[in-house]
């Protein structure tokens, strides 16, 4: 296993700057404003072949009772549990703080290797603000700017030192992505939080909990996943603040990356437009798709919602008719795992390679029994397909005349070469070049 290596302190100190620095990446949302992180965020740092599992976390404070503050504190608790090293991070010029006391002392109490680092000092004439934090009873402090880069290197050095090389090599080639997109507040960390069966993600009845994109790994009958939680996606009429445009953005580009998306319906609502047009993301993108329906525990004896919920499925989702659905309740439990049967059908259908063979023969099938209409006094003609890709299955189809094919054909042939290939849970792709 790799090191495990957390960011934390107070709010708004630069810990998601340093991530982001330190990752060469921009996975964590940065912000002007303190409390944007809430979740753990993961990503993998190296240095000198060495390398360490790098954990992003929320600002530590004490709030009293807003429960959504303490799920924030719980997991700032969590990573430094989990930790094997922990960078405390403090505002350089701000001095010291309550809550960075607060945090010394808990620190202490884990006896674990920690490195003090005194954020936003940005060069060797401001190095002596650090001196304030020696009053903490650390032997060294770090003094660096997250933003600029200046003293992150001694830093970097010192966090691998006498570390020695992982023995973990990391092989995603076998993982399946999923990523779990809905509207605010259907149940995405909670669904998350029941499958892993660990309070791995801030959970509130507050809509717009979730913030950033939260990568997960998790093993299930033999197979390895990548669960990733996103935030809810609005209309985009009711999106006002900064923050939540690229919460949004995050959450859309995490469609790029995954192989399956799991779309999350509250069922007790029934489907709304916004659920119709996310979906439609997805399904632009070739994504894998998978229909969860959450909240069934409130939707199963009521014949009205039930009615409400077929109805709108059979009504505003009908162009992803071929996906599977599992109805489910994250509060509950029930059929949550029956997830993973759909998933995994979905992704092997998703990662397919059929022969040229078999696709040719499917094509002419099709072609015999509903050959293209006549236009004007040419023909389309149709002289073999193969398939070019997989991840979704693509096929590439020859013919004489591409400006002859029309749209309602093409989606025919979509559909009937998926029934007839066996690929009936799973978007294809058709690409029609000229020979």
């Amino acid at each position: 296993m790799t090191p495990l290596l957390a960011i934390v302190g107070r709010p708004n100190v630069g810990k998601s700057t340093l991530f982001n620095r330190l990752t060469r990446s921009k996975r964590a949302l940065v912000d002007d404003r303190p409390g944007i992180t809430r979740d753990r965020l993961h990503g993998t740092i190296t240095h000198e072949g060495l390398r360490m599992t790098l954990v992003d976390t929320g600002g530590f404070e004490d709030l009293g009772q807003d429960p959504l503050q303490k799920g924030v504190r719980a997991q700032v608790e969590t990573a430094i549990r989990e930790a094997d090293r922990v960078i405390f991070m403090v505002d350089g010029r701000e001095g010291v703080l309550p809550g960075d006391e607060e945090m010394a002392r808990l620190l202490r109490r884990t006896q674990k290797k920690v490195f003090l680092a005194a954020n936003k000092i940005d060069g060797p004439e401001k190095e002596h603000l650090a001196n304030d934090f020696y009053q903490l009873g650390y032997e060294m402090v770090y003094a660096l700017s997250a933003a600029h880069g200046y003293g992150v290197k001694p830093l970097l050095h010192e966090l691998f030192k006498n570390l020695s090389p992982s023995q973990d090599i990391p092989d995603s080639a076998d993982e399946i992505r999923v990523a779990v997109l809905g509207k605010p507040n259907v149940g995405k960390s909670s669904l998350i939080n029941r499958i892993l069966k660990i309070d791995r993600l801030v959970v509130s009845e507050l809509p717009g909990t979730t913030r950033d994109t939260v990568d997960t790994a998790f093993f299930h009958g033999g197979r390895k996943y990548l669960l990733i939680d996103t935030a809810g996606i609005r209309r985009k009429a009711r999106v006002k603040e900064k923050i939540d445009t690229f919460s949004m953005i995050k959450a859309i580009k995490s469609l790029d990356r995954c192989h399956v998306v799991v779309l999350l319906l509250d069922g007790s609502e029934g489907v709304s437009d916004q659920d119709a047009r996310i979906c439609g993301y997805a399904f632009e993108k070739g994504r894998g798709l998978v229909l969860g329906v959450n909240k069934w525990d409130l939707v199963k004896g009521n014949p009205e919602k039930k009615g409400l919920l077929e109805r709108g499925i059979q009504r505003q989702l009908k162009f992803v008719a071929f996906a599977p659905r599992i109805n489910l309740s994250a509060l509950t439990g029930e059929r949550v795992m029956k997830l993973f049967a759909g998933i995994d059908t979905v992704y092997d259908q998703f990662s397919a390679r059929i022969s040229t063979a078999l696709v040719n023969r499917a094509l002419q099938e099709v072609i015999v029994k509903h050959p293209p209409s006549r236009i004007g006094s040419g023909r389309l003609k149709f002289f073999y397909a193969t398939q070019t890709r997989t991840k979704p299955p693509t096929f590439t189809v020859f013919v004489n005349r591409p400006d002859m094919l029309h749209f309602s054909y093409e989606r025919f042939l979509n559909n009937q070469l998926r029934l007839n290939l066996g690929l009936t849970q799973t978007t294809i792709k058709l690409l029609f070049r000229k020979r």
